[in-house]
């Protein structure tokens, strides 16, 4: 491969694109027969385009109607089918983020004013973030990825649920335009759509009513549902007499600016018209903010859908994805569309939905409550009445990868821009969109770690579970870290509130920079719990295969050659062993799962090698 001041070009895309081909025939195939499917297609359909709508609302108000529907659908289209077909982690959601529409109608309030042509400008800052993607990919760039931990992630997480809460309350802020009865019941409604969406995750994920076919119906299948029925309940009785604010729609497949001045060619951008040559570098700068943004955004987003909490069997490929993104970045310039990116929380939510769940069985080790023994899996709703002492958990056995649901769904999408689902799209409330954004935001909360360690401060510790890591942490080091942690968000939320929103993405790196400083603050035993990997190590390496050594080992230990040649083992094979070894009742920690799958992976390589 070629080299340059010392940097091997290509290598980390061209190890990803190695170790992922041998997967892709059964990602389509064998792996991709399987249930789970169809919940997380439908679930992400709806969860991927209602909060894009609500975007695009936002977008449209704020760039005097250069943003609508369609851009928003066809933006989620292109990144959706784009890397569901072509990239190496098919699991990450791309769509129109948050922080993306801050970032176009803030550049719409600096550039116009002056007199600027948008959609040109637009593109030109697309087309130079496109050829800075392709520069940190091809020189190994995303490799610095290894650097961001729990800190960045959880900080960026409450960042992202919080902007689902603002959305939401502005979306029902705006009903009060209308009569306070229509603005009554659409609160009503919105949290309606709330109670119902997070009582089904409750009954279905974290409690023992009904049987496990019920709860696994209202685990795949209640928010869509709580969509498709209040979507129809503002037409029922005497609220079909009110006007309740509905989802707007356009023409079919037609840009919403077509046709006049800002846009007179459609959808292709003349992004060599109308634009001088000062402000095709003055789009530079702006060109290096969105693509710190992505950097952050969609790498932050991929390692999340690939977190420590999923027993992921096949590996990452961040190097790849980020040059693919560069390419859908240009792409969504020309076509005078949003930039799609990886989405938080979409994407693990599409992991978590691919997840085969199975009930474990532990009890308190004889003579030390700080342990617990595994007795292994049951599939069934009867647990063992003898075991007085035993305690059952819902753990993630399997993630079904594979490419379908993520295809399917950018399909869904695609659909959508047809004429008779856009009208059915356009009987939406607008309260429902609100409810459903006060689902998900409350959903990213409810795992955030941020969130989580706020929840342990203030639990009594005498109920708290002794085997909970965070009672080895000193309480000054939590209190410490927490205050970090929000002071980390405070600064991110704060800016994009103002016009200076545009240059968040550096606010973003410089906390992600300021965790590197942590272990000078912390002990690096307290560390260890407060701010650990995000992705096992399986999963990070990726980004850490650049730098080979001479006896063909990477910085992980294994084997280059061997993590290149891995064969595409059928997943429902790796479920049988992974059944067999917990059956065994050993007993892992994180450490040793990770260990695990790279021994997975080793093992099978050197089977198929035999086997040729």
């Amino acid at each position: 491969m070629p080299s340059l001041f010392g940097i091997r070009l290509f290598r980390g895309m061209a190890n990803d694109v190695r170790q992922r081909i041998p997967y892709y025939f059964a990602d389509w195939t064998v792996d991709a027969w399987n249930y789970r499917i169809v919940p997380a297609t439908i679930y992400m359909y709806f969860a991927n385009i209602l909060p894009a709508i609500a975007f695009a609302l936002d977008m449209f108000s704020k760039t005097h109607n250069s943003y609508g529907v369609n851009e928003i659908l066809l933006s989620s289209v292109l990144g959706s089918l784009i890397f569901s077909v072509l990239a190496g982690q098919p699991l990450c959601i791309v769509g129109v983020t948050g922080p993306i529409s801050v970032f176009n109608y803030t550049v719409y309030e600096i550039m116009v004013p002056k007199g600027t042509a948008y959609f040109p400008f637009m593109c030109w800052i697309c087309l130079w973030s496109m050829v800075m993607h392709f520069i940190i990919a091809i020189t190994n760039g995303v490799n610095a990825l290894r650097y961001i931990t729990l800190f960045s992630c959880d900080v960026f997480g409450l960042f992202a649920a919080f902007i689902y809460l603002q959305k939401g309350i502005q979306v029902l802020t705006h009903q009060f335009q209308e009569s306070d009865v229509e603005a009554f019941i659409s609160i009503m409604v919105a949290l309606l759509v709330l109670i119902f969406g997070y009582l089904c995750h409750i009954v279905g994920n974290n409690s023992s009513l009904f049987r496990r076919p019920i709860r696994t119906f209202l685990t795949d299948y209640g928010t869509p549902l709580t969509v498709v029925f209040f979507t129809g309940f503002i037409h029922i009785g005497k609220l079909r007499n009110f006007d309740i604010q509905r989802l707007p729609i356009g023409a079919t497949f037609v840009p919403t600016a077509g046709n006049t001045p800002e846009r007179p060619h459609g959808w292709f951008i003349h992004f060599w018209s109308d634009i001088s040559v000062g402000e095709v570098f003055l789009a530079l700068p702006f060109a290096l903010l969105l693509t710190l943004l992505f950097y952050f955004d969609h790498n932050v987003s991929s390692l999340i859908c690939q977190g420590r909490e999923f027993p992921l069997k096949k590996p990452a490929a961040f190097h790849w994805d980020f040059f693919l993104l560069g390419i859908t970045t240009g792409v969504a310039g020309i076509l005078g569309v949003p930039a799609p990116n990886g989405l938080i929380p979409q994407a693990p939510f599409h992991t978590n939905a691919l997840c085969v769940v199975r009930y474990r069985r532990i009890r308190p080790a004889p003579g030390n409550e700080s342990e617990a023994i595994e007795y292994g899996d049951t599939s069934s709703d009867e647990y063992n009445d003898e075991d007085d002492d035993a305690k059952y958990e819902r753990v993630a056995v399997k993630v079904i990868e594979q490419r379908v649901s993520n295809f399917a769904h950018g399909l869904l999408i695609l659909a959508t821009m047809s004429r008779p689902l856009l009208i059915v799209l356009g009987l939406v409330p607008q309260a429902v969109l609100a409810g459903v954004f006060f689902n998900m935001g409350l959903g990213v909360l409810q795992s955030n770690g941020v969130v989580m360690k706020i929840y342990y401060l203030l639990t009594d510790h005498s109920l708290t579970s002794r085997r909970d890591p965070l009672r080895k942490v000193r309480k000054r080091s939590i209190y410490l870290f927490v205050f970090l942690e929000l002071a980390s968000f405070g600064a991110t939320f704060a800016v994009t509130q103002t016009i200076a929103a545009v240059g968040f993405p550096a606010v973003l790196f410089g906390y992600a920079a300021f965790a590197m400083l942590l272990p000078r603050i912390f002990k690096k035993s307290e560390l260890d719990i407060l701010d650990s990997a995000t992705a096992s190590d399986f999963t990070m390496r990726s980004v850490s295969t650049s730098a080979v050594s001479s006896d063909g080992s990477d910085s992980t230990g294994i084997s280059s050659d061997s993590s290149i040649t891995a064969p595409p083992t059928s997943t429902s094979e790796n479920m049988k062993d992974r059944g067999e070894k917990q059956g065994a009742g050993v007993k892992r920690s994180l450490e040793s799962a990770d260990s695990l799958r790279m021994m997975e992976a080793s093992e099978h390589d050197t089977g198929a090698r035999r086997r040729k």
